[in-house]
């Protein structure tokens, strides 16, 4: 377990249903906490828990004193600074969030299909955009439009962060659960909103780092990129990449991206302002690059390269970029939402992620599981993201300036 801390504890339970051990887990761990109240309990469990999913979300919540618990099914889990890989078991984090407001919901396909405006979600969640200072989100995959439901949600909530991640499971039968406190959902999504004196801050690292200079797109129509700098866009890639040293231009090669800026009205841009999205295609001939993302005339892009080593060096800077943001702020928590990707997958040895967020920022109560997308802002708006790992901070909130 985590040392004890006032305001949070998070642990590790190996193994399968055991309702006894169980339950003096539970309170051992909230034990931790000593006279702090519960405010946000977080759990995430592997495919072996699905039978017994209710009955073990009961026992959290009677044994841990948890007034709100939300969560999903993941194969692989995070806690702490380690990231547990394709092992049974349950993660549990315990937040005493001072001076907090929290709403919790579920929504489903159909609010999705129906939705038609901002004004049909603050109905439906009976929550304004000024009454939230951002949300944590966990959804299932296979039967929710999840880019559907984020474009909902961003014309009602944005610039307000949206965080969180797409639950992973039984990939075959395409088979996920989701939690509310002691209910247990098999489509839809569960949100938790953050109000009062506790926000969220994100750090949403999408392993790239970029490569040659910023350029603005003079010629686009959706997903084409068709001239960059009044030239055909790919003959800028491919100075691009010619400009590369050799041993750069083995990395990039079948990793290319391309990352488009999504606030104009920065003075300058760095890690952290561009979405990151797929280069799909090119034509030497017509000179156009296909891209996985609406691009626009006038936009700021820059081309990324992704691999392991890029990867490392994109979530050091953004995690030491955070980190001077919030000084002088606490941090309650934090939950890692990271790619099914990531993990020792891409970068050949575990705990990757959760070792440098607890080396930059910790030490933290840290929980999380490994996604099927990740859900994080870049500028003002939220995105389903890839290959990814997003961070919310729970942190105290910023004062108003005088």
């Amino acid at each position: 377990m985590q040392k004890p801390d006032s305001f949070a504890a998070a642990d590790h339970w190996r193994g399968g249903f055991d309702e006894a051990r169980l339950q003096e887990w539970a309170a051992r761990l909230r034990s931790q906490l000593a006279a702090s109240s519960v405010s946000l309990g977080l759990v995430f469990m592997t495919p072996e828990f699905f039978p017994h999913a209710a009955q073990v979300l009961e026992l959290l919540r009677v044994h841990a004193k948890v007034p709100l618990l939300v969560g999903c099914s993941s194969k692989s889990l995070i806690v702490g600074e380690r990231e547990i890989e394709n092992e049974p078991g349950l993660v549990l984090g315990l937040y005493h969030l001072p001076g907090v407001e929290l709403h919790a919901l579920r929504f489903k396909q159909e609010q999705v299909e129906e939705a038609n405006g901002a004004g049909y979600w603050h109905l439906e969640t009976g929550i304004g955009a000024e009454a939230t200072n951002g949300w944590l989100v966990f959804a299932d995959p296979f039967h929710l439009d999840s880019e559907a439901w984020l474009r909902g949600w961003n014309e009602a909530y944005a610039p307000a962060p949206i965080l969180g991640g797409l639950a992973t499971g039984n990939a075959n039968a395409q088979f996920t659960q989701v939690y509310l406190n002691g209910d247990v959902f098999e489509s839809g999504g569960v949100a938790v909103c953050f109000a009062g004196a506790v926000e969220l801050a994100s750090m949403i690292s999408q392993g790239c780092t970029p490569i040659g200079e910023t350029w603005t797109i003079t010629r686009a129509e959706k997903h084409l990129i068709q001239t960059i700098g009044n030239r055909p866009a790919y003959e800028v890639l491919v100075e691009t990449f010619n400009q590369l040293p050799a041993e750069e231009q083995a990395r990039a090669r079948g990793n290319l991206f391309i990352g488009l800026v999504m606030n104009e009205y920065l003075e300058e841009f760095h890690r952290g302002d561009f979405l990151i999205r797929n280069l799909l295609g090119a034509d030497p001939q017509s000179g156009v690059l296909a891209v996985g993302a609406l691009a626009r005339t006038g936009q700021t892009i820059q081309f990324q390269r992704r691999a392991a080593a890029a990867a490392t060096e994109d979530l050091l800077a953004l995690l030491q970029r955070t980190r001077a943001g919030l000084a002088g702020r606490t941090i309650y928590g934090a939950c890692l939402c990271s790619c099914n990707g990531r993990g020792s997958h891409l970068f050949g040895a575990p705990d990757h992620d959760a070792s440098r967020v607890q080396k930059e920022l910790g030490p933290l109560a840290l929980t999380g599981f490994f996604c099927n997308g990740e859900i994080g802002p870049v500028g003002e708006r939220n995105y389903l993201h890839g290959y990814t790992a997003s961070l919310a901070l729970f942190v105290e909130k910023r004062l108003p300036a005088k």
